[in-house]
């Protein structure tokens, strides 16, 4: 067996992928290409309009426009796509770097809730290995933001650590608070599957503000007076904490390369997520670019199978 370190080359798709489906707030119908990149392309989003691409937006926190209830990247002419969360946190779970991702319309479509779709896609197109090292953006000390009760931290650390708590004034969720040292082994049996969730009490609401037109039992846990609504009732144990920690993922995403560092964030959110990325991107002297170690194969290989099966 080789000694290679498997995280030591970039990645990309190994072939294209085709998803249909819903926006979660627009309701509006959305295709989505997924395109193989050369390396250090990273992940950028291809916006199209009647089949002309309109607006290139790299998955960057800078290109951050919106942050209500979800994560929505924008160009300075106006033209934005959302609801971003879910499909970055699955390319950066399970440890792809390079990714066109090309859509049609303002919204990713929300799929089931999770980001298993999107998993289950990426899994079954592969996952190829290019000739270049990859890059990381190495945490050399503290960065905290706080907001009110809210706070989130990035602390040094050699591999990528979430510890993720939230609380909620209802006995359905209360306090929950999970960590877990990412990989994509962890991601897939730990976190790809947890959905979304709301409040039937703030449904009305939402609907006025133009917002959740497209969500239902069957992408969105949705949380009654005194029940889960949804008749399957939860994926896990905790998976409200999950589904937090898996936006965490695809908004730490936005940093623009996987970061070496632990993550601790309490009762946060996309906005606090954003803000704590832009915090330590500001400070030039709390972070370094690290480079994987060489390795001496030069073909790039097909790792698809070797990440699942390796972990």
């Amino acid at each position: 067996m080789s000694n290679r370190f498997i995280g030591a080359r970039q990645t990309t798709i190994a072939r294209e992928i085709e998803v249909t489906g819903t926006g979660v707030h627009s309701g509006a119908p959305v295709s989505v290409i997924l395109h193989p990149a050369a390396a250090d392309t990273g992940l950028r989003f291809l916006v199209t309009k009647r089949g002309r691409v309109v607006a290139e937006i790299p998955a960057s926190v800078e290109y951050v426009k919106n942050l209500t209830l979800c994560t929505v990247l924008g160009n300075d002419a106006g033209i934005t796509v959302g609801t971003v969360e879910h499909l970055l946190s699955a390319l950066r779970g399970l440890a792809i770097d390079n990714c066109i991702i090309e859509i049609d319309s303002k919204e990713v479509p929300i799929m089931d809730g999770s980001a298993a779709p999107f998993v289950e896609m990426l899994d079954e197109a592969g996952i190829r290995e290019l000739a270049a090292p990859r890059r990381y953006i190495k945490v050399l000390r503290p960065i905290r933001v706080q907001e009110g009760e809210s706070w989130g931290e990035l602390l040094p650390h050699s591999g990528f650590h979430l510890d993720v708590e939230i609380d909620f004034p209802t006995p359905l969720i209360g306090k929950q608070r999970l960590s877990f040292e990412l990989s994509p082994g962890v991601f897939r049996n730990e976190i790809c599957r947890a959905r979304t969730f709301g409040f039937m009490s703030d449904v009305e609401r939402l609907w006025k503000a133009g917002l959740a037109l497209g969500a239902n039992l069957n992408n969105t846990i949705a949380i009654g007076d005194n029940k889960i609504m949804n008749r399957e009732g939860l994926r896990y144990p905790q998976e409200f904490v999950r589904h937090k920690i898996l936006d965490a993922v695809g908004d730490l995403a936005l940093a623009g390369k996987p970061l070496l560092a632990a993550y601790r964030s309490v009762k946060g959110g996309h906005r606090l997520n954003s803000l704590v990325v832009q915090a330590l991107l500001a400070d030039t002297q709390a972070w370094t670019v690290a480079q994987g170690p060489r390795v001496r194969e030069a073909k790039p290989v097909d790792i698809g199978f070797a990440i699942a099966a390796g972990e």
